[in-house]
């Protein structure tokens, strides 16, 4: 299950933010995962829910974005939509795709939150 390290991975960008950016509790995080990234995200969100506990990111509601595919068809010239890599052109009929988006594992913003300062006697 490499979703368990994809959550690792955000989680470690996350809790390096927070230490470079000083907040301290992350009340929501949102994800993209395009459709042609190799994704499960019902797993990478189980991953996530294991991981945060006792982290920046613990109780964060997590969103998690899913683009659908685009791909440039060598056959016809053109932008086409796909769902999956092993898909043809849906308008020639060409295997001959290359994927330009749909591809990515992003983290897209987070809402933060800082302690408040001390007081000064």
């Amino acid at each position: 299950m490499h979703e368990l390290s994809l959550a690792g991975g955000v989680l470690r960008l996350v809790e390096d933010a927070a230490a470079r950016e000083r907040f301290t509790r992350v009340s929501q995080l949102r994800l993209e995962a395009g459709a042609l990234a190799g994704v499960e995200v019902r797993a990478l969100r189980f991953a996530l829910s294991t991981l945060t506990p006792g982290t920046v990111l613990a109780g964060a509601d997590i969103l998690i974005d899913e683009p659908p595919g685009t791909a440039w068809c060598l056959g016809c010239n053109s932008s086409v939509p796909i769902r999956s890599r092993l898909d043809d052109c849906p308008s020639c009929g060409s295997a001959r795709l290359q994927p330009t988006s749909g591809t990515e594992l992003r983290v897209v913003d987070l809402l933060v939150h800082d302690d408040p300062a001390p007081a000064t006697p």
